[in-house]
């Protein structure tokens, strides 16, 4: 049985059935790991990781923790009451007009921060010059419609990931900024701050950021460097404001001060820096990477509303969730009516009810594309409800081609 217990419960073996952190917060190879001795039970807390779920079948049991099944069913019964208090945001032209610009869009910006990393490997300041615009083309398509290029944002090759990771953070940042409220020049710069954040990353050397294995002591140190090292980098250029200065070496601090790399507790971290913090960790662990595998958007957001009692602002992972909405464009959904459904657009009236394309039978397999609004059915083909969201590669399914 799988079950969830703080991690100063740990004693040396029970076996740990997920860390329940994203990779970036402790060194081990694995998440899953038979516990031997008292310095990988140090090393856990030290990391600051409050919660794990361990598999009391091959270690040993507490007794009184509550089971996955448990803690997943209420974080989701939450999720859905957040869902249901709030409308989806405004959406100006069709996601078939928006998709072609978008996708233009997610090339160009990742090849400026291909280029950006390269100048900062040689010692060269970045170029505000070429940067101000492709934030200025990402805010447009995210007011033009959202979804297009958040949708495309879940789509990376794991050898760009570097480059397409900053570049889903700035879309992520922009898209959270206009949800808040926030004005045209502060969403500007957050949106900088997003495409900029891991400039660092361009010191540390391939083999470490890429490594497959367990990271030494001496290699997670150097990962740790990366925010310092970026926000250095960026002081070489005059023009960059506070905000992606801030945002550039704080993104890895926690509201509980575990974070880095100065330990900030919550009430010295700026508001847009949280903000900035959920959406790095959340494309990072959508991602498939070369030693992990990616979750789904909303097995994500479960994550990081589970974890927002200790890393992140509660009430901001809440309106975070409410941006891109429990079901993100993209992600794929089983139907009452046994067919699965790939989420193409949100509701201005639910984000419980989107629209979407149903792709595939489960009883027949591949049927011609039917678009549906579930919020405004027509007909048989559109009374349908979403029972859950699915894993595309259980049924060996391209999302990419339905898009």
């Amino acid at each position: 049985m799988i079950k969830r217990v703080p991690s100063t419960a740990l004693r040396v073996g029970m076996y740990i059935h997920d860390l329940n952190a994203d990779w970036s917060v402790h060194p081990f190879m694995r998440s899953t790991f038979l516990l031997k001795t008292d310095k990988e039970i140090q090393t856990i807390l030290d990391c600051g990781i409050h919660e794990v779920y361990i598999d009391t079948d091959k270690g040993m049991d507490v007794p009184d923790a509550p089971t996955q099944e448990e803690v997943q069913g209420a974080l989701q019964a939450e999720m859905i009451k957040i869902a249901e208090m709030e409308k989806s945001p405004v959406i100006r032209v069709s996601l078939q007009e928006e998709l072609g610009r978008a996708r233009a869009i997610k090339s160009q910006a990742a090849n400026l921060v291909r280029n950006v990393m390269m100048d900062a490997r040689l010692g060269k300041a970045v170029s505000m010059e070429a940067v101000e615009p492709v934030v200025a083309n990402i805010t447009e398509s995210i007011l033009r419609n959202s979804g297009a290029l958040i949708g495309l944002m879940h789509i990376k090759n794991k050898d760009d990931y570097t480059f397409l990771h900053s570049v889903s953070v700035c879309t992520f940042m922009v898209a959270f900024c206009r949800s808040v409220g926030l004005d045209a020049e502060t969403t500007h710069q957050a949106g900088l701050g997003g495409l900029l954040h891991d400039t660092g990353k361009a010191l540390v050397p391939d083999a470490i950021l890429n490594k497959p294995g367990r990271l030494t002591d001496e290699e997670f140190d150097i990962i740790r460097r990366h925010p310092r090292d970026g926000y250095e980098i960026l002081l070489k250029t005059p023009e960059v404001g506070e905000i992606p200065l801030d945002i550039t070496l704080h993104h890895h601090e926690r509201v509980d001060g575990s974070g880095y790399p100065d330990k900030l507790p919550g009430e010295q971290i700026t508001t847009l820096v949280k903000m900035a913090a959920i959406v790095d960790v959340y494309d990072a662990i959508t991602a498939d990477r070369c030693y992990h595998k990616g979750m789904s958007p909303t097995d994500a957001l479960r994550k990081i509303f589970e974890w927002s009692k200790f890393h992140f602002d509660p009430a901001l992972v809440k309106a975070f969730m409410r941006c891109i909405g429990i079901y993100p464009v993209g992600t794929l959904v089983l139907l009452e009516s046994n067919r699965l459904a790939l989420v193409t657009e949100h509701n201005e009236e639910s984000l419980l009810q989107p629209k979407i394309k149903v792709i595939y039978d489960i009883k027949r397999g591949y049927i011609s594309p039917i678009e549906i609004d579930l919020a405004h059915p027509v007909g048989k083909t559109g009374s349908d409800k979403i029972v859950s969201h699915e894993n595309p590669a259980k049924w060996k399914i391209d999302t990419q081609r339905f898009m």
